[in-house]
């Protein structure tokens, strides 16, 4: 059994309140024995792809040489807890990533997953601030078993998904920032999708509340599924900040992928055209 926690919240106005917020949630996780936690997408600033604004630039810093990965790999070994951190990454100038950080409970740094999949829609403007990510999909062997990461609009594209399943993933995160009467429909059906699909645990965090630089209006509704498709708990408000913290129980992978041998049965010798396509 794994205590995981996701973290959905409305941005503050400024950064460092935002942080603090964060590191709240950190130790209000903790208490409740949880021993993961993965904050939203790019979790200390707002969501600034409402508009496109250089400005927005000095959000990014260096991955794990940062400043916000040195303070939250020092409160993880604190905690002892792992922490998924999504945030704006600066590879150098000029070349910045939608990336998530992921710190093992012991405070070291594991590595991190740059956002694949890169929106240009209104209201969604990422291709003026991200690179398409280069990372693959890595899978991190973390205190609490291997965890992967799956960014926002990753999810609507199942190649990745089923990377992480076949790299072993046991937990994989999807740390979002999606807005009501865009997606509802998809986010109570995508992710539970993937995680039957795939066998595995999915936490799907998204923020709450309207921000200043645009009408996206962000519905929270953030949770855990398992591999059967079943809500672990109550999903959370679509308009409060709300901490989660549900126990997953790991049994259940093997029994489900022993029902249904979906590793066994697949055909990856018939896929080789979908690449050509």
């Amino acid at each position: 059994m794994i205590r995981a926690a996701v973290f959905q919240t409305a941005w503050t106005g400024d950064k460092e309140s935002m942080i603090q917020v964060h590191e709240q949630a950190a130790r209000d996780a903790a208490a409740q024995g949880a021993q993961v936690l993965c904050f939203q997408e790019l979790f200390y600033g707002p969501y600034f792809c409402q508009v496109q604004d250089p400005a927005f630039y000095e959000y990014a810093e260096q991955i794990p040489e940062g400043p916000i990965v040195r303070r939250f790999q020092a409160l993880a070994k604190e905690l002892g807890i792992v922490l998924v951190l999504p945030m704006y990454e600066e590879e150098q100038p000029g070349v910045l990533y939608n990336t998530a950080a992921v710190i093992d409970a012991d405070g070291s740094y594991l590595g991190k997953y740059r956002k694949t999949h890169i929106p240009q829609v209104r209201g969604f403007w990422e291709k003026f601030y991200f690179r398409p990510g280069n990372s693959g999909w890595p899978v991190f062997d973390t205190a609490v078993g291997k965890v992967g990461v799956y960014i926002c609009y990753d999810r609507h594209f199942p190649e990745g998904w089923r990377a992480l399943g076949l790299a072993g993933a046991e937990i994989v995160f999807n740390p979002s920032a999606t807005s009501r009467g865009l997606s509802g429909y998809l986010w109570q059906l995508e992710q539970p999708a993937a995680a039957v699909a795939n066998e595995y645990f999915v936490g799907a965090i998204n923020r709450v509340g309207v921000e200043e630089y645009g009408d996206n209006d962000f519905y929270g509704t953030s949770y855990f599924v398992d591999p059967e498709a079943q809500f672990v708990g109550e999903v959370a408000s679509d308009k409060e900040p709300e901490l989660v913290v549900r126990d997953l129980d790991m049994a259940k992978l093997r029994e489900v992928r022993d029902r249904w041998q979906f590793y066994r049965d697949r055909a990856p010798a018939a896929y080789g055209p979908l690449t050509d396509l």
